[in-house]
């Protein structure tokens, strides 16, 4: 016979197993409640992602994504009138797909058609073949927190891409390492030395008399050196602005104006220095 020592036991020993349940249904709450905030502060965080990549895609002139294509029916039904590949008329078999009598896909009911194909004694189940669209046995289910860790990772990585990829996109494709300045001088002096090198064809052609001096003095001091400037204003223009930041990148118009009108005609007067020391 039960003593009120063994009742009191009992009802410890059930207080303590509740206080237990109690605490761990708490820490189960907290838990769900700590992965709710992290999948939600994940979800801003991809969202953020996204309208950041489709800015970049768009300033590289990327298309938009199209939307998905409306597709055909794929309930699996046909409509009246059609047929199925491979049926026959009815009271035929089907040439594909069909089912002989006794199979075990066969609807039951039907006279003549047991429960299992012939040949499995006792009713034993005969392995099938996998059929197509069938989805497989499930894997062991993923822990969750392992599960949102990783896409933290993933998200911190994307971070990193996206700021290695904004990083890329503010510089210009033209010498993308130089300075501004730097930039604009070397763009100013090649368009220059372009320049030169049409003056220096245009007086070898004076010297076969096939240009005349008047054209080659217009060409030298005014047509050459703005020829060379506006070419250099342009190309700042085209490959000098980044697909990221300001619309009209710095392209120092007074210096590049100086640069091309002084190199062309210094480059002639070089020239004929150097023409009357040799002779």
């Amino acid at each position: 016979m039960s003593t009120f020592s063994e009742y009191a036991a009992l009802a410890r020993q059930l207080a303590d197993q509740r206080r237990e349940t109690d605490q761990d249904a708490a820490a189960e709450a907290g838990r769900r409640r700590a992965m709710h905030a992290t999948l939600d502060q994940l979800t801003r965080r991809l969202a953020v992602q996204s309208h950041r990549l489709g800015q970049l895609g768009h300033a590289i002139g990327l298309p938009a994504d199209p939307p998905p294509a409306a597709g055909g029916d794929r309930s699996g039904t046909t409509t009246p009138g059609s047929s199925t590949p491979g049926a026959t008329s009815s009271g035929g078999t089907s040439g594909a797909g069909a089912v002989p009598d006794g199979g075990a896909a066969a609807a039951p009911g039907r006279p003549g058609v047991g429960a299992y194909p012939p040949g499995a004694p006792g009713g034993a189940v005969v392995a099938l073949p996998a059929a197509a669209g069938v989805p497989a046995p499930r894997a062991g289910v993923a822990d969750p927190a392992a599960e949102l860790a990783e896409v933290r990772r993933l998200a911190d990585e994307t971070d990193r891409l996206v700021q290695v990829t904004e990083a890329v996109a503010r510089q210009p494709p033209l010498l993308p390492t130089w300075s501004p300045l730097a930039r604009a001088l070397a763009v100013y002096t090649g368009c220059a030395a372009a320049g030169v090198v049409l003056m220096l064809i245009m007086v070898v052609a004076a010297d076969l008399a096939v240009v005349g001096l008047g054209a080659l003095y217009a060409a030298t001091c005014a047509g050459l050196p703005v020829l060379s400037f506006v070419a250099g204003y342009l190309v700042l223009g085209r490959w000098g602005r980044p697909a990221l930041g300001s619309d009209q990148p710095p392209r120092f118009v007074p210096l590049g104006f100086v640069t091309c009108v002084l190199l062309v005609p210094l480059a002639y007067c070089g020239y004929l220095l150097l023409f009357r020391l040799v002779r």
